[in-house]
Parts: structure tokens; sequence; C-alpha cells
């Protein structure tokens, strides 16, 4: 049999799994003893496995997320206020496939952003399609893209993410630009796909930082009433973290 050529053809093929496969199993005698379809079997499931990394690495280029963060690492014992049976929901997804929201609230330094990119790792892990965005920046963003003419493509991006991380929300009081963008952005999105928003202020203020009552509105109509929500408690992270280190550089005892 002619080995060489066969593991060249697979790679020609873009099998390159089959193909990584196809060597380890020329190399490694004790395979030979496996039935043909035992051996096929193997070359197959190595292929599915590369093309899944590959697709979940494409996944993570696209969605930006801000911080490498994985829900196995989230420690619900950290007085949070999160309640577990929820937690383990918004983990599941299946919030994303009816297309609900989640608001993710609470002071600053208390892991919002990174709960939010976890949550976003696992979607992406889920074989779902994440869009991370600071909202300051989005709206600069956009601004941009009005002028040059990519405003409608930016828009229809965003519209298409099974699910859109809005980082940072309510920083300012929204412009009568920004107030337009955010209502193009949602209206798109109502029940069509799901939407994470953090923020340090209370939900129940939201409507006096979009500043238009009218607009408000339509917004929180489209974002709020179909959402979950997680309000954190406790001590900041970076308090936390400060807190084991003393003076000297070392961890407390």
């Amino acid at each position: 049999m002619l080995n060489h050529p066969t593991h060249e053809r697979l790679i020609e093929l873009g099998l390159t799994g089959m193909a990584k496969a196809f060597e380890e199993q020329r190399r490694s005698p004790d395979l030979e003893a496996l039935p043909f379809e035992d051996r096929i079997g193997l070359l197959v499931d190595r292929e599915a496995a590369e093309r899944d990394t590959r697709r979940l690495t494409t996944r993570l280029k696209i969605a930006a997320l801000r911080q490498t963060a994985c829900v196995e690492d989230v420690d619900l014992r950290t007085p949070w206020g999160i309640d577990r049976a929820v937690f383990a929901k918004l983990v599941e997804g299946r919030w994303i496939d009816r297309h609900e929201n989640l608001l993710v609230t609470g002071a600053t330094g208390l892991g919002k952003s990174w709960l939010a990119c976890a949550l976003g790792h696992k979607a992406c892990r889920d074989n779902r399609s994440v869009l991370y965005h600071r909202v300051p920046r989005l709206f600069e963003a956009l601004a941009l893209a009005r002028g040059d003419g990519r405003y409608a493509r930016l828009l229809k991006s965003l519209g298409r993410a099974q699910l859109l991380i809005l980082d940072d929300w309510g920083l300012s009081v929204l412009t009568a630009a920004e107030r337009r963008d955010l209502l193009e952005i949602l209206e798109d999105r109502h029940g069509r796909a799901s939407t994470i928003v953090t923020s340090q202020l209370p939900v129940d203020t939201w409507h006096g930082a979009i500043g238009d009552p009218t607009v408000a509105d339509a917004i929180l109509d489209r974002l709020v009433h179909n959402a979950h929500r997680l309000q954190l408690t406790g001590e900041s992270m970076r308090k936390r973290s400060a807190k084991t280190i003393t003076l000297d550089g070392q961890p407390e005892h």
C-alpha cells in the first residue's frame, strides 16, 4: 500500500485530521489488529474533532471576547449573590435558543464583564455565534460606519449573531444618535436572538440613562421584558485579589 501518497491525498482534500490519524495508525503496529471498520472510525472521529476545534477557534476569534473566561472557573462559593440553579440554566443555554436576554448588573469590579465573557465562551463551545462589544466603542464604530458607508453592513452583523454581549452600558446618558443606534440593534434582534447587557446601573434607572422617554420605552420594551437578571453583590474582585498580597508581593497566610 502506498502510504505516503495516501497521506498527501488526504491533505489535498482538506482532511487534515484523517491524515494525522492515518500517520499515527501507520506508525502503531498495535492498531493493525483492529477491524477495518474500527480503524476507519478512528480516522473519521479524528477528522470530526479537528473540524470542531477549527470551528471553535474561528467562533472565538470573531466573538473577540474581552476576557479569557470559562463557566467552569466560576466559583459560586464567592458571595456574588448568584443562585446556583439560575446560573446552571444560563450555562445550559436554552435561553439563547428561546431568544431571551440577560441583564448583569452590580457595582464596578464585581466581575460582570468576566461573567458575560464566560457565558459567551460557553455559547461558542455550543456552536453558537457570539459578538462582544463595549458599548462606548460600539457607538464610536457605528458613527464611523455611518460616515463611510459600512453602517448597514455593521448593523446586519450585529443582528445576525446568536448572542450579542453589550458591555459597560449606561456609563453616560445617550445622545440622540446613540439612542437611534441602540434601538436599531435591539429591533433587529428582538425575538430573533439573545443579548447580554452588563451595567453598573440598576435596571430601574436605565430609562433615565437613555435620555428620551419615548425612545427609552421602545428600547426597554425590546430588552428588559423577556430578560433574565443577575444582580451581583459582594466585594470587588480587585479588592479581594489585593487582600491576598502583602506589601512585599507575597501571598498572605
